[in-house]
């Protein structure tokens, strides 16, 4: 247990000799979430001098090593599990984690990549904290074969403060693995994979007229604090749950790791994400776009350029002292954000351009360069979030959210940044995060035309996109691809 303002925590855990959080410590109150990518057998080298020896030739192998990973989540017992990597394309395996699960008392969701290449997703809710109101796949055909789970649950664990039956008491959990960044031309197709999920959680909240309510991303994000991925959902008010129960600051990157890759490498990626009702960031598109631009810096600052040498490199063979669409479209090609299958589509360049034109007429300033593009702050401009329930809501109703009481990783060693070589249950650690229901007000949500028309830098967007219009057709260069990024 905890102590916190001279008051004891029940929620917060200790650890047994084994250093995993056991279910008969935890308050009954309280909820807990795992997530851990558990190295499909069909990746799982057996011989370093041999890639073709895998394990999922040797049953015996995958059998024990997926057994000890079960008797290790059935001992924790938490209350969601998220697992990475599932080997969904062996029947056997698949009826072991539904077998075993089942008859502890979870209600079990399974989702394949779709490149058909064996692994996927599971996850896990026990019927003893939660009803399943919905379930929803995300699969993303055109964003590295990767898919998503979006389960809509219902709390119903014996917490007091879920007893007011006028409160909201549902969660939104997400399951996903995003894409390896193999090279920079994928750190865009990343990014946009995160974006579309958050687009569809959006879209299911409006259609399906709900309140605020927590939401819970889970997963293997293969990118660490240092990334634009982990900036994004922090610019939408997200946080770290391991962070926040250690309180580690965004600079804190080197205190802790999580996984060792395929290169050797030891790094920071899988993580539990938590968005309380009483906390929005900004404005889903805005957000994008700021972490486009960000990208787009980051690229140009590796190419050791100064701000006036940026200038220069976007104005290209500009007459005036300014950036030409065409000169703009050169300027993305050349830093690999367009022109491929993972680029930037027609679209999303032209919508860059309509909040970099600041003015509207149809070229980019040096004022407007610096503003729009080069001095973009979309990643410092959260505020750092407290475990603590703020006050200072404008309150409309009340909801509830989750305080984050403890997390840990497993094995103990990676919380201290380093690997220890004696284990061999996967290349990923096992996050467990505890969460204590708590009473909070809501947010005020804007409503879907709200949220549209905010996206813009001026209030008229339709009005800009008229002048533009023109401009853009006639400018636009035919080299640019259109690809398709339909979220299915």
């Amino acid at each position: 247990m905890g102590r916190k303002n001279g008051k004891i925590i029940k929620g917060r855990v200790s650890r047994p000799g084994s250093y995993a959080i056991h279910a008969p410590i935890i308050d009954p109150t309280c909820v807990s979430c795992t997530t851990f990518n558990i190295l499909a057998p069909i990746y799982k080298r057996l011989n370093p001098e041999d890639q073709t020896c895998r394990e999922s030739d040797v049953k015996d192998y995958w059998l024990q090593r997926n057994n000890r990973i079960l008797d290790w989540l059935l001992y924790e017992r938490s209350s969601i599990i998220c697992l990475q990597e599932f080997w969904v394309g062996n029947e056997e395996l698949v009826n072991i984690y539904d077998k075993r699960l089942g008859d502890a008392g979870y209600i079990n969701f399974k989702l394949a990549r779709t490149n058909n290449r064996g692994d996927g997703l599971l996850t896990a809710v026990h019927k003893d904290y939660f009803r399943v109101i919905s379930h929803q796949n995300l699969l993303f055909n055109d964003f590295g074969d990767r898919v998503a789970q979006l389960l809509h649950v219902e709390l119903i664990a014996p917490s007091s403060q879920c007893r007011n039956s006028n409160l909201c008491r549902e969660i939104l959990i997400v399951n996903t693995h995003l894409l390896f960044p193999h090279d920079s031309s994928l750190c865009l197709e990343r990014l946009r994979q995160v974006y579309k999920i958050l687009e569809y959680i959006e879209s299911y909240q409006i259609e399906n007229k709900l309140s605020p309510m927590p939401i819970v991303l889970c997963g293997d994000w293969n990118g660490s604090k240092r990334g634009h991925v982990y900036k994004f959902l922090r610019s939408q008010g997200f946080v770290s749950s391991y962070d926040t129960a250690h309180q580690y600051s965004d600079s804190d990157d080197h205190k802790w790791v999580s996984h060792r890759n395929h290169l050797g490498n030891i790094c920071g990626v899988d993580f539990i994400w938590l968005l309380n009702p009483n906390r929005y960031g900004k404005l889903l598109k805005t957000s994008w776009s700021e972490a486009v631009f960000a990208l787009f810096k980051y690229q140009l600052r590796r190419a050791s350029l100064t701000e006036d040498d940026a200038f220069a490199f976007l104005k290209a063979d500009s007459d005036g002292d300014y950036i030409t669409f065409s000169g703009f479209c050169e300027a993305l090609r050349q830093l690999n954000l367009i022109g491929h299958c993972y680029g930037l589509s027609v679209e999303e360049t032209n919508d860059l351009w309509v909040q970099a034109d600041i003015d509207g007429n149809g070229v980019i300033d040096y004022n407007e360069f610096k503003q729009r593009m080069w001095n973009t702050t979309w990643s410092e401009e959260r505020d750092e979030v407290s475990n603590e329930v703020g006050d200072d809501v404008n309150v409309t109703e009340q909801t509830i959210g989750f305080n984050v009481e403890n997390a840990i990783l497993f094995p103990v060693e990676v919380e201290k940044g380093m690997w220890p070589e004696d284990y061999s249950l996967s290349d990923h650690a096992r996050l467990t995060v505890v969460f204590s229901p708590v009473k909070m007000p809501c947010s005020p949500r804007a409503t879907k035309d709200d949220r549209r028309a905010q996206t813009s830098p001026i209030r008229n967007t339709s009005l800009r996109r008229k002048k533009n219009s023109y401009y853009i057709s006639h400018k636009r260069d035919s080299k640019l691809t259109t690809p398709s990024y339909p979220l299915m």
